[in-house]
């Protein structure tokens, strides 16, 4: 059985993660900016739906203050998690281990 060598170019592995980690977050991103406004969007027909059937005038107007301040809170939501996962990911750092504490017992 022939023995493989190790990749040479194992820190553009790293670098194809990275990018491929920019995307994702990119992603989270778009996803928050589009959040707010499509809430808003599906308050407003559901409340133009009420208004027609219901024959009344001002479920519009709370269907799209409804569905802003839903989307608002789910936006945040969504923002704070984001922020808390690409916080791990930084804290996470190399794993080398200089500097830990739990080494210096003597």
């Amino acid at each position: 059985m022939p023995f493989i060598r190790p990749n040479p170019n194992a820190k553009s592995n790293n670098k194809i993660m990275s990018g491929v980690t920019l995307w994702a977050q990119a992603e989270k991103m778009m996803q928050i900016a589009l959040l707010l406004p499509s809430a808003a969007v599906i308050g407003w027909l559901a409340g133009a739906w009420a208004d027609m059937h219901l024959h009344t005038k001002w479920i519009g107007p709370v269907g799209i203050v409804f569905g802003g301040i839903s989307g608002l809170v789910c936006a945040v939501r969504m923002a704070l998690s984001a922020g808390k996962d690409s916080s791990n990911d930084a804290d996470s750092g190399s794993g080398t281990g200089t500097g830990n504490s739990d080494d210096s017992h003597e």
